[in-house]
């Protein structure tokens, strides 16, 4: 721009010096012709006339030519300027272009330097580019291979109790899933129990419709009904001894899991058996009397005296306070949630003595007050009942009556 308005200056100059120009040199021959007019007053006033145009004439072609001059002059540098314009442009594209390929080259070699990566794992990796020098890419190598190993070794020592904690969480998994299977197992075991007893219980009504007197008669009789209660009370004893053995294999098997609280626990429960059996061999029969409570399982109602009703409200307690003991010893073992696994819930026999309620009725109340007393145990929590600092524990009279829904009838 600078070129280009030097021209213009230039231009406007020579123009300006040709038109002062052409005013001097007709200012030049009209002082001329009017010297000439007063040395030679003898010519003749009509050649002057017509030499007068002809001057002036060929001074406005001489500036017509000064101008066209001066006009080629100025397109000529309007040229030049154009040109040193062009010049100046493509130097500076040179210039630009030079710039981008040092970028992309420090970019290359950027590239080409070792990459640092962080895998998902958390392992960190170094990534090496193919084209570099041999013998430094040979040395990189070595050295990022040192870093990986060191690296790997440091992962794999990390990842061993990672490793180990998963495994723990997997048996736990299973233990629960099985534990969860088989209490499944057992809770329809007991439903299709419950319904066979119920259909067997109507049937039995149906055909005690008919018998009710006969049957009244035979119960009525002292010496049928006590030789009854003894038949009952043989038949628990005899069971006693089955599952004694038992109770012996369940024990080296909590000797092979290292379960030290529930191996504690067993051998409490089975003194406690022990004593059960002592107490019933200075047992002596007393009768108590017709039944006058009512009590509902499984939607149908049953019958039973004011000691057979104490006998069920026994169950309920003595297993939820059983229960309780074996959910301790197993969270203290660290063992997975299991109630049907304890000893306690599998004889479900502990203070039975054989008369006025069957073994089927004890054993189910005091499995329902033991899966209770175990859920509190293993929780550490009094849901369900309390737990003394002496060591015994007792359910909730409202979850008692909700279990057993004992009613008076006379």
């Amino acid at each position: 721009m600078k070129i280009y308005s030097k021209g213009i200056a230039t231009s406007a100059v020579l123009a300006f010096a040709v038109l002062i120009g052409s005013t001097d040199v007709s200012n030049a021959q009209g002082r001329r012709g009017r010297g000439g007019e007063s040395r030679g007053q003898e010519r003749p006033e009509r050649t002057r006339d017509a030499a007068q145009p002809s001057q002036d004439q060929s001074a406005q072609r001489q500036a017509e030519r000064e101008a066209r001059r001066a006009a080629q002059q100025q397109q000529q540098n309007q040229q030049q300027q154009a040109q040193e314009a062009q010049r100046a442009q493509r130097q500076n594209e040179q210039q630009q272009a030079g710039q981008r390929g040092a970028e992309q080259q420090r970019q290359r070699g950027a590239q080409r330097a070792p990459q640092v990566e962080t895998l998902p794992s958390g392992e960190v990796r170094m990534r090496i580019p193919r084209s570099q020098d041999p013998a430094r890419a040979d040395q990189n190598r070595r050295q990022n291979e040192a870093r990986e190993r060191s690296q790997q070794d440091l992962n794999r020592r990390r990842e061993v109790p990672n490793q180990e904690r998963e495994r723990l969480e997997h048996q736990r998994r299973q233990q629960q899933n099985s534990a969860s299977q088989e209490l499944q197992r057992r809770q329809r075991e007991q439903q299709q129990e419950a319904l066979r007893r119920q259909q067997s219980e109507r049937n039995r009504s149906r055909s005690d419709r008919s018998d009710r007197s006969d049957r009244s008669d035979r119960f009525n009789n002292q010496r049928d009904w006590r030789r009854y209660q003894d038949q009952r009370a043989n038949q628990y004893r005899n069971e006693i001894s089955r599952r004694q053995a038992y109770a012996f294999q369940r024990q080296r098997l909590l000797e092979q899991q290292r379960r030290r609280a529930q191996l504690r626990y067993q051998q409490r429960y089975l003194e406690q058996i022990r004593r059960d059996q002592l107490r019933l061999q200075s047992w002596r029969y007393s009768d108590y009397g017709p039944s006058n409570y009512r009590y509902s399982r499984g939607g149908s109602y049953y019958e039973t005296n004011r000691y057979g009703a104490q006998m069920l409200q026994q169950a309920v307690n003595r297993g939820y306070e059983e229960g309780y003991r074996a959910g301790q010893a197993d969270r203290e073992d660290g063992w997975a949630y299991g109630p049907q696994d304890a000893i306690g819930y599998e004889d479900a026999s502990y203070g039975y003595d054989g008369y006025y309620v069957d073994m089927s009725e004890y054993q189910h109340y005091f499995r329902e007050g033991f899966q209770r007393g175990y859920e509190d145990g293993y929780y550490s929590r009094s849901q369900y009942g309390n737990y003394s600092n002496g060591g015994t524990a007792s359910i909730l009279g409202a979850i008692l009556e909700q279990i057993l829904s004992l009613q008076l009838i006379n």
